[in-house]
């Protein structure tokens, strides 16, 4: 076994969107602590675009992903069958591209290990494949949830491709839902960014039962998408594809025990996603500023201070999980869109405060109140827990 030669205060094991901002939030609000980042892969972020709402982040805190931002917009439309919309609220892309830069110029190059696998890891020790062992004041591990024992739900999946276009698109600002396209594999729309006059961002996205990509087929739905818009497509510039849990109920004791000794999680491996969704950012720029404020940052502590903190959000969130019950056990396949084209009716600020997962009591009964977009016998059975089995994530993940 090797010894590292420098022992850091705190490991971040994964340098995605969770562990980068925690490994930036530390270098800024605690600069006396040396931080080691270890990535598998040989460029931290991955291959994303992450996108979020204005409203998701405190005015306060926007410091933390602004090096992170690619394109920014003063709004957003959505288009269902029946309904469209255009919002107001500010809407923000990131890109991997953007993370592995600031971290590489926020960082020395001593704190940045790609191309690393790990082994094992335990609350102060981190050993790699090739035999390196690092001792460490504490490990928080950010490299995504395996599995996700104790949930269940469904899944987000999806394709997008950032298409070079001939002409210009003639687009002003994102396209978060399209839904008027044929309702495929569960919840289905398409999702619009435009980057460029000629340069768009567009997405096939699923709210589906089962963890599945037909990549060919979703290549083939995004041309023809593009086509039926008139947009003549000159080259795919960038192609990324995500499966995301989206999670209906389960238990969270179960799936992070609280008398284990693994180390503190963060991320996806925390199940600190919103549970709808599936949307990560709001909650990784919580958490790392939460970790970074924390007085203790031992082994120990921070990993009985990260299952605190996703444990309280778990139980804050219960109005997202019934929601997803009813999207996938109450509706149909096809007719699930109409759960998402009665919310798009709602006031913008319950709107903004439903993605940030902080909506209040009396959003709850608005958007619970009226007749449900659903029939209304398997809208009480999925309530009840009795509707459309959903897929176990701990088993397909």
């Amino acid at each position: 076994m090797r010894m590292h030669p420098r022992d850091p205060d705190v490991v971040v094991l994964g340098g995605g969107l969770a562990g980068g901002l925690i490994a930036l939030a530390l270098a800024r609000l605690r600069p006396e602590l040396r931080l080691l980042v270890i990535e598998k892969a040989g460029h931290f972020g991955g291959n994303h675009v992450w996108s979020c709402f204005e409203s998701d982040v405190a005015p306060e805190n926007a410091w933390l992903v602004e090096p992170l931002i690619a394109a920014r917009w003063d709004g957003y439309d959505v288009h269902f069958p029946g309904h469209a919309r255009t919002l107001d609220t500010g809407y923000w892309s990131l890109t991997s591209a953007k993370l592995d830069a600031a971290l590489r110029s926020t960082l020395p190059p001593e704190a940045l290990l790609t191309g690393a696998d790990v082994r094992s890891t335990s609350r102060a020790m981190v050993t790699l494949v090739d035999g390196q062992a690092i001792r460490a004041g504490a490990v928080i591990d950010a490299r995504g949830a395996a599995t996700l024992p104790g949930m269940a739900g469904g899944w987000q999946t999806f394709l997008g491709q950032t298409l070079q276009l001939s002409a210009p698109h003639g687009l002003t600002r994102p396209v978060v839902m399209d839904a008027r396209v044929a309702q495929i594999d569960g919840y289905r729309f398409v999702y619009c960014l435009p980057f460029g006059p000629t340069e768009l961002f567009v997405e096939d996205t699923y709210y589906a039962d089962a963890p599945t990509l037909d990549l060919p087929a979703l290549r083939g739905r995004i041309a023809d998408y593009a086509a039926a818009q008139g947009w003549e497509i000159e080259a795919v510039l960038h192609e990324e594809v995500g499966v995301l849990p989206v999670i209906a109920g389960g238990d969270f004791a179960a799936f992070w025990p609280a008398n284990d000794a693994e180390p503190a999680r963060a991320g996806a491996r925390a199940a600190l996603v919103h549970p709808l969704t599936s949307y990560s950012l709001p909650d990784a720029v919580r958490f790392a500023l939460h970790l970074a404020a924390l007085p203790d940052l031992s082994g120990a502590a921070l990993a009985k201070a990260s299952r605190a903190y996703a444990e309280r959000r778990w139980r804050e969130r219960g109005l997202y999980r019934l929601l997803t019950r009813m999207l996938f056990g109450a509706a149909a396949p096809a007719e699930r869109r109409r759960v998402l084209e009665r919310f798009y009716t709602l006031p913008a600020a319950l709107i903004e405060r439903f993605y940030a997962a902080r909506s209040t009591r009396a959003d709850a009964l608005r958007i619970l109140s009226g007749r449900p977009p659903v029939p209304v016998l398997a809208a009480i059975a999925s309530l009840s827990g009795r509707g459309r089995p959903l897929a176990d994530l701990g088993k397909a993940a």
